[in-house]
């Protein structure tokens, strides 16, 4: 008996002898029973059988698939049956790279473009032999986008049922297709079919369990974080729904709160803050139950995982560059490679803690955000402890005496982040760090700028109050905040167009100068000269009537302690420009000498503070007092 069953169990040979055989129905026997002895990995048997069949007879078999018709004794009812097999077989020869890289493959691109539009039933077969055709062939990913295949893949990949192997094919796909056209390219001239990709990545990066899950999540990272991405982000935004980015919540969640690598805990936070740049800080806080999930997750479960997530790399990240800088030889170039990446890096874990300083900001008194008193406060304790670890890394530096650096411009822009909403945070350290940190550039800086930008929303506070001014003039960092002023509202301001900036530098000089008595502000200072004819530039055209009397303001205020004798023989002040400020006054006090308007009724105060000033110093200032009352 047993002789006899081998004799009956075809055979390859058996199986290439059919191929080879006259009639069609030979032929189609023989690949029904090609997947008993093709293996994935067996390229030599596979050869063989491709050899054996023939490209016409695969031709007129895809077209009968198709309802094309071809192969004899086909019939209608058959035709679905007919396309999955010959779909099956395209897919499984392809994985030869020589048969996946002929032109006759290649050729078969627009139609399995066609197939994949209208049969969901081939979808897997169909995605796997464009990657592998695409991959395999150097003209292959430009073919497929030649035919439309960007718009066909964008279309189909939302039915590829999760846990399918065509989840592997189109996330590589896709991989593909933006390495070889170039993100910029698609990001440009396809966003809304890179969009639906997206959308469709983002669901197989939520509900994945395998390896698959870090490709998906690096994908995703890699498109929604590319600096041309602002039409996909456009295109994102203006979906019917956002379902897309509750999948990269429950994602993120799972890689933030398992056992993984470093790396691909920075590329969930990478991802992290692309999502947040589209729609918003809020993100953070939401739905964390697929459908199918069993246990509730809270909401502000993200929120808390990001936050803890980024405070470790905050630390490990300037620990590391601290080492690099002050420690590890400098004439590496790995070394160098190395700082850069990690700068990035950094950039991000900081953008990330600015995101949560201001989202806890927000919902601080929201009885309805959902988010408890205790989740907060513990939020805070984090952020309190991570801006203390910032503080040590700028004392590091100024210990080193480095002042420059686009890390250490970023330590100083989340510490003024934080203390925009804590003034008084870390008082003590950010007592005896303001000068050095008032005094950091960034890499493209030649004097400090941003630095003093960041600091203001918290130098505007603090300078409220007697103590605040007291730091400022002391330890001479008011300097900075005038020269910031300066370069605010002076003939480079027209390239910066911040408005915010220019009026909490003006509080904040406006607080200093009503001090001036008790704190002895050094008026003397040349920077108060030339400030004095930035204001002017400021204001020569301006109908803006909160700009006309912020200078007026700030000036009045200077005049108190000179005369226009004594600014004349200023080599930064003269005749001109003692004209402009003279008309900047006749302006102001004729605006607010008027009945005031309601438009005006916020600038009483400071007409108050322009009006008594004027009288005090006008007998010294007769230019000024002659333009007024004319």
């Amino acid at each position: 008996m047993e002789p006899q069953q081998k004799q009956s169990t075809p055979s390859l040979e058996d199986c290439l002898n059919l191929l080879k055989g006259e009639r069609d129905e030979q032929r189609l026997a023989g690949l029904l029973l090609v997947t008993k002895f093709c293996h994935k990995d067996d390229h030599a048997s596979i050869r063989r059988v491709y050899d054996a069949v023939g490209v016409q007879f695969l031709n007129r078999l895809l077209k009968t698939g198709m309802g094309n018709g071809g192969v004899s004794g086909s019939s209608g009812e058959n035709r679905e049956a007919y396309l999955q097999l010959s779909i099956t077989v395209l897919a499984a020869f392809c994985r030869v790279p020589e048969i996946a890289s002929s032109e006759d493959m290649v050729s078969k691109i627009p139609l399995i473009l066609e197939i994949m539009s209208k049969e969901p039933s081939v979808l897997e077969e169909c995605f796997e032999f464009l990657f592998l055709v695409s991959d395999a062939h150097k003209d292959g990913v430009s073919r497929l986008n030649e035919c439309g295949g960007l718009t066909v893949l964008a279309s189909q990949m939302s039915n590829i049922p999760d846990g399918s192997q065509s989840v592997e094919f189109s996330l590589r796909l896709v991989q593909l297709l933006i390495t070889t056209l170039s993100l910029d390219t698609i990001s440009n001239e396809y966003p809304s079919e890179l969009a639906m990709m997206v959308a469709a990545i983002s669901k197989q990066f939520a509900v994945l369990h395998d390896a698959l899950k870090f490709e998906a999540l690096h994908l995703l990272s890699a498109i929604m974080s590319s600096k041309h991405s602002a039409p996909l982000h456009d295109a994102l935004r203006s979906m019917n729904h956002d379902i897309w980015s509750t999948f990269i919540r429950v994602g993120v969640v799972a890689i933030l709160q398992n056992r993984v690598a470093p790396a691909e805990k920075i590329q969930a936070l990478i991802l992290v803050e692309s999502v947040i740049s589209i729609v918003g800080e809020g993100w953070l806080i939401g739905q964390m139950n697929l459908a199918s999930s069993e246990l509730p997750v809270p909401a502000d479960r993200c929120m808390l995982l990001v936050l803890e997530s980024s405070r470790v790399e905050v630390a490990v990240l300037l620990d590391e560059l601290a080492y690099l800088k002050y420690e590890a030889s400098k004439n590496s170039s790995s070394n160098s490679e190395s700082g850069l990446l990690k700068q990035r890096n950094l950039a991000v874990v900081f953008s990330l803690v600015e995101r949560i300083i201001k989202l806890i900001s927000n919902i601080g008194g929201d009885e309805g955000s959902g988010i408890s008193e205790s989740t907060i406060m513990k939020v805070i304790s984090g952020l309190n402890e991570t801006i203390g670890v910032v503080l040590e890394y700028l004392q590091d530096a100024k210990d080193h005496g480095q002042t420059k650096g686009d890390d250490l411009l970023a330590s100083v822009r989340v510490v003024g982040s934080y203390l925009a909403e804590t003034p008084l945070a870390s008082e003590e350290k950010v007592r005896e760090l303001l000068g050095f940190m008032l005094s950091i550039k960034g890499e493209d800086e030649s004097s400090p700028f941003y630095s003093v930008c960041f600091l203001l929303p918290m130098l505007c506070q603090t300078t409220m109050e007697d103590y605040g001014c007291k730091v400022l003039v002391s330890s001479g960092a008011y300097k900075a905040v005038v020269e910031c002023l300066i370069k605010l509202v002076g003939p480079d301001g027209s390239l910066i167009h911040d408005n915010g900036s220019i009026f909490l530098a003006c509080d904040t000089v406006v607080n200093l100068l009503l001090k001036g008595d008790q704190i002895q502000v050094p008026l003397d200072d040349a920077c108060f000269v030339r400030l004095l004819g930035a204001l002017a530039y400021w204001t020569g055209d301006a109908d803006d009537l909160s700009a006309i009397m912020m200078a007026s303001t700030i000036c009045a205020l200077i005049f108190d302690s000179t005369s226009e004798e004594a600014l004349l023989q200023h080599p930064s002040f003269d005749k001109r420009l003692l004209n402009s400020l003279s008309q900047l006054f006749a302006r102001s006090l004729a605006i607010s000498g008027k009945e005031i308007l309601d438009e005006a009724k916020a600038e009483v105060d400071l007409y108050q503070i322009v009006s008594s000033g004027y009288s005090r110093w006008a007998d010294r200032f007769p230019h000024i007092r002659e333009a007024v009352e004319r």
